[in-house]
């Protein structure tokens, strides 16, 4: 089996992508109010968009127990893993990757488990997870696989939230931290400074998420000078980062090239 990785569905990574790389995905769990839901097993990206439309109040989320990395770890163990990257939601925005960590102390004799941190999320931690899992499907080292996070093509995820007394921020995950890049009065002003992000590097792995906004073709238009439409990948943002961003969000997620 060789090199495996794992993620955790803040990665937001599109089903087709995660069944072709073969990636693990532990679920957080999602709250409204005293119900709870495992992510993706008992709570659908669209059925959390529909309860957030009518939910009178605002989700919670939590991180997954270390027993359930563990139990994770040791199917792909039985399956013939010689090793496993586990690339995590930012540190600095869940304890999901502390979760990570315990479970594979628990495992480290049999198996060895590196945790990364993406200090990203959504696409910006699922483009980690997507340069890993190809890495590995080429034969990769553990070793090389895991020096992702350290040659500089970290994923950057940025993020247009949803209004608030007719301002549109725009928002950016830098160094695992969310951090306010500007603010502008109208949508269509705020997409044309996403695309503008895009353009001020070379990039590769452009993604596109959006929590069922009405100008996904709006931005995909001002983003096809800059990268090649068909090469974008486009998806909905699930229910971690959705219960923090809120309806019609969307943003891009790239890579830097060094």
């Amino acid at each position: 089996m060789g090199i495996r990785v794992v993620s955790d569905s803040a990665c937001d990574l599109p089903a087709h992508l995660v069944e072709a790389l073969g990636i693990e995905v532990v679920p957080l769990t999602i709250r409204f109010g005293a119900e709870e839901f495992v992510d993706q097993e008992e709570l659908t990206t669209p059925e959390f968009w529909d309860r957030v439309e009518h939910f009178d109040g605002l989700p919670e989320t939590s991180a997954p127990a270390p027993g359930a990395f563990e139990a994770r770890f040791r199917h792909l163990i039985e399956r013939g893993a010689t090793g496993i990257v586990c690339i995590n939601l930012s540190s600095h925005l869940s304890g999901t990757m502390q979760s990570a960590q315990v479970a594979a102390a628990a495992v480290a004799r049999e198996c060895p488990v590196q945790v990364i941190d993406s200090q990203s999320a959504s696409m910006g931690q699922g483009n980690l997870c997507l340069t890993a899992a190809r890495r590995a499907a080429d034969g990769d080292p553990l070793e090389k696989i895991v020096h992702i996070r350290k040659s500089g093509r970290i994923g950057n995820a940025r993020a247009l939230l949803g209004s608030m007394l007719s301002i549109k921020p725009i928002i950016e995950i830098r160094e695992g931290i969310v951090e306010e890049v500007s603010k502008v009065r109208t949508r269509s002003k705020a997409l044309r400074e996403l695309a503008a992000k895009a353009r001020e590097s070379k990039i590769e792995h452009l993604a596109v998420l959006h929590g069922n906004a009405p100008d996904l073709e709006e931005l995909l238009e001002l983003l096809d000078p800059i990268f090649p439409r068909d090469e974008i990948i486009t998806g909905i943002v699930g229910p971690v980062i959705g219960t923090h961003a809120g309806p019609r969000v969307i943003g891009v997620s790239y890579q830097v090239v060094p």
